[in-house]
């Protein structure tokens, strides 16, 4: 949904205009319909392009099939925010709302527009990243967008600024139409102070939060967003974003920022390498996942020989495997070449992978030789509970996180407007320390769960702290290096043994945490 509603819309800049350079680039992001809001008579700067040529440009550059462009003739703030709820109402997919003003690298919009998920987010930047003009404030807290602010909402302990660009998910387009919709009744009651009329998303992002919408918030990093108010400042944006790599950018953003202290150190400071290769070879990250179990099958092979230099070459074999484990998604959100299949795929060979090097493994220290029941040391035994440990840590993992997606969906119906509180004034929504909707907290659990989030913050604050809480919990690549370190200088006994008293910690660590901040 594109706001031209400014003059700022019709700039010129190397493509045309701004809108053309935003059709470009929603053409190579695959967005097939366009609404556009606008203003008649409001393009002075370019009198020969009325605004319904200004609709047309929005969409005549798409890939594909493309729906006639939708327009709608504004008369202000109140009008704007009637066409998002309309919208909403209206649509059958995620929704993206950002201004017709906009001077972004295309990789910022991707950030949000080609993202799997397609959930809602907000594009952010840190408070003091060099921007010439003052963004409204947002707080973020654990990648989430907890308060944000405009002309009329405050914001305490800002720590970022609202880009303007607005992607709200299939799940929350009843929440977003609902907001739109009282913000209007607030616009035309002028009960919005002094909102202007360029402050459409900013009003919609601080709405969502205070109803309780979980909003991502998408961090620019090395990449550029900015409004534009008039030429000068248009050409100068321009020339902003040619002093960025915008490939490279897109290499990095394709790298977890938040993953385990293995994938971090061991294998995302140089994968990026395997990535372009894979890429300019036209490898699919399905066909990564196939050459990842390949490797993690010959590790198994390797491992079954029961011979030193077997073990070693199996442990080099399992860390490549590994190795492509991590390719496969970056290359994927590098390539933007996302699929259910593919996420389906990635997670269950991880398991399966893990499990045939546990056989290998096991086969290797038997030597081909069943002796016992459960082989020599019980080693058959150990691999069986190791496995067990895996799953029910998996399985707890699993659990949590549907158990507090199906309590999010619940507590947000009672928190949207007009079910418990009006958007004008702050809005005491039934939320969690952390912002998140659920049940009613009475004061004892409120004082447990604070508790643990308090730690939690504290520990995250402290970069020794915060990966050691990531490593205890033993994740898959800890799990490999450990299995390859301890198989390649040992035996399969050394390894199980290990793994049974890690995946144990890991597990108890995991299972209190769980507990106690559901209490």
């Amino acid at each position: 949904m594109l706001l031209a509603t400014t003059p700022a819309t019709g700039l010129a800049c190397p493509e045309g205009t701004l809108a053309d350079r935003l059709a470009r680039q929603l053409a190579s992001l695959h967005v097939h319909r366009v609404h556009v809001v606008t203003r008649a008579g409001n393009l002075p700067a370019i009198p020969s392009r009325p605004a319904v040529l200004l609709a047309e440009a929005a969409t005549e550059t798409l890939a594909g099939p493309v729906a006639e462009p939708d327009v709608t003739r504004s008369a202000g703030l109140t009008g704007d925010l009637r066409a998002v709820a309309e919208v909403a109402r209206a649509v059958s997919g995620p929704l993206a709302v950002f201004p017709g003003d906009l001077v972004a690298h295309t990789e910022a919009l991707a950030l949000l527009l080609a993202d799997p998920a397609r959930g809602t987010g907000a594009l952010v930047s840190p408070e003091h990243d060099g921007t010439p003009l003052r963004l409204p404030p947002i707080r973020a807290e654990r990648g989430r967008v907890v308060a944000a602010g405009n002309s009329f909402h405050t914001v305490s302990g800002a720590n970022g600024g609202f880009r303007g660009v607005l992607h709200v998910g299939e799940a929350d387009l009843v929440s977003l139409a609902d907001v739109a919709e009282e913000l209007a009744g607030l616009a035309q009651e002028q009960r919005l102070g002094g909102a202007e009329e360029t402050e459409v998303a900013d009003l919609l992002l601080a709405g969502l939060v205070r109803v309780g919408v979980p909003v991502r918030a998408a961090p620019l990093g090395r990449l550029h967003c900015d409004r534009v108010t008039g030429q000068l400042s248009a050409d100068a944006a321009i020339a902003r974003l040619g002093e960025v790599d915008e490939d490279r950018a897109r290499l990095e953003a394709a790298v977890k920022s938040d993953d385990g202290f293995v994938a971090t150190y061991l294998v995302s400071s140089w994968s990026g390498h395997v990535v372009r290769l894979a890429a300019r070879l036209g490898l699919t990250p399905n066909a990564v996942t196939g050459l990842s179990v390949g490797l993690a099958g010959l590790a198994a092979v390797a491992f079954s020989a029961g011979e030193r230099r077997a073990q070693v070459a199996g442990a080099v074999l399992l860390y490549l495997s590994f190795v492509l484990d991590c390719v496969d998604g970056q290359l994927a959100r590098y390539t933007r070449m996302f699929s259910p299949l593919g996420a389906w795929l990635d997670a269950t060979f991880d398991r399966v992978k893990e499990y045939v090097v546990y056989v290998g493994l096991a086969v290797g220290y038997t030597g081909g030789v069943e002796l016992g029941s459960t082989g020599p040391g019980g080693i058959w035994a150990l691999a069986v509970v190791a496995m067990l440990v895996q799953a029910i840590r998996h399985m707890i993992d699993f659990s949590y996180a549907a158990a507090r997606a199906d309590t999010a969906g619940a507590g947000q119906v009672w928190e949207r407007p007009g079910h418990g509180g009006s958007l004008g004034l702050p809005v005491a929504l039934r939320r969690d320390p952390q912002g998140k909707p659920g049940a009613v907290i009475t004061p004892g659990r409120r004082r447990v769960y604070g508790s643990v989030v308090r730690l939690s913050a504290r520990l995250d604050r402290n970069t020794a702290a915060r990966w050691l809480k990531k490593i205890v919990v033993l994740p898959i690549g800890e799990r490999m290096v450990l299995i390859s370190v301890t198989a390649a200088l040992f035996n399969a006994r050394v390894t199980f043994l290990a793994l049974l008293a890690w995946g144990g910690l890991a597990a108890l660590y995991t299972l209190t945490g769980r507990i106690a901040r559901s209490l």
